[in-house]
């Protein structure tokens, strides 16, 4: 197992660093930059801030620069946002975008395995076609048409939460609804999928064949190995959830990550992008690494063989 994780955790170290460099390079190629005005700075002026942000100089010595901070967990000061440096941002930013991503990973998970095992239990029933129907209305139908939806029938109509904001436990239900909903509905399909599959091995009718109660043998034996392929869809959904949904926190009107990634991209500040980037890769190789080790003791031919 400490082989495993050891080789793992070298191909994660590599696909980071690779995933820095590229963010580093692409953004400084871009057109423009990001002290560029309708009315052009004085040259003066212009120097001076490039130099303040350790933008001036050849490509390779800004590069290797910028490298030496992120060893010494500096992003560097925003272009855009004077004074104010990514990690403060990220600091305020990050825990509501993982907060409402958190609650949404978990009614996904949670509601998603449920809905498929129960649909794969009671195949070609009237649950089975009525689960599958929810999943496919949910995956078809936008987060920018489910919000808006929500907050007018249980907003609006009937007043029972909060239009939007943060700060409360009744803000979040509609936000981790709307932004559970449709991954949800990819972990029920391929639940359910899984799980009629399972359900065909021979483990299963040996249990059956022992009088087991029908809910043990599906949620007891057969659960375990048709949750292999979700396990593996949760590491790139939990680094999808954890830093924000642009479109969700923009409808309810939450102060998370989104806003400050598209910001970033608007305006050229490279730092703010590439330290979002950054966090967002970093979560997206530690949920993997997680993922790897949790298939690795679910399925112990993983680690043998792999």
């Amino acid at each position: 197992m400490i082989r495993f994780i050891a080789q793992r955790m070298l191909g994660l170290v590599v696909i980071l660093f690779c995933v820095i460099s590229i963010t580093f390079f692409l953004v400084r190629l871009m057109p423009g930059g990001p002290f560029d005005r309708e009315r052009k700075l004085p040259e003066r002026i212009e120097k001076a801030l490039l130099a303040r942000y350790k933008l001036d100089g050849p490509i390779l010595n800004q590069y290797f620069g910028y490298l030496g901070d992120l060893l010494h967990g500096d992003l560097r000061i925003s272009t855009k946002y004077r004074d104010r440096s990514v990690n403060e941002i990220l600091a305020d930013a990050l825990p509501v975008s993982m907060t409402l991503g958190g609650i949404a990973f978990l009614l996904a998970t949670v509601g998603g395995v449920l809905v498929g095992s129960l649909a794969a239990s009671h195949q070609h029933s009237w649950i089975d076609r009525s689960a599958m129907l929810g999943a496919l209305l949910a995956i078809s139908l936008p987060s920018f048409v489910i919000g808006p939806l929500l907050i007018l029938i249980f907003a609006i109509y009937t007043r029972l939460l909060p239009v939007g904001g943060w700060g409360t436990v009744r803000s979040l239900i509609l936000p981790s609804i709307t932004l559970a909903a449709p991954y949800a509905a990819y972990i029920a399909r391929l639940t359910r999928a899984s799980m009629l599959e399972a359900l065909t091995q021979d483990f299963v009718r040996t249990a059956r064949a022992k009088g087991l109660p029908e809910s043990q043998v599906i949620y007891k034996h057969a659960l375990k190995v048709a949750i292999l392929p979700v396990v593996s869809f949760l590491g790139p959904l939990a680094a999808n959830l954890l830093t924000g949904s642009i479109v969700v926190e923009n409808i309810f009107s939450i102060p998370g990550a989104g806003g400050f990634f598209v910001n970033s991209v608007l305006n050229r500040d490279g730092f703010l992008l590439g330290g979002i980037v950054i966090v967002y890769c970093a979560l997206l190789v530690g949920f993997n690494l997680m993922v790897d080790i949790l298939y690795g003791w679910l399925d112990r031919r993983i680690i043998l063989y792999g």
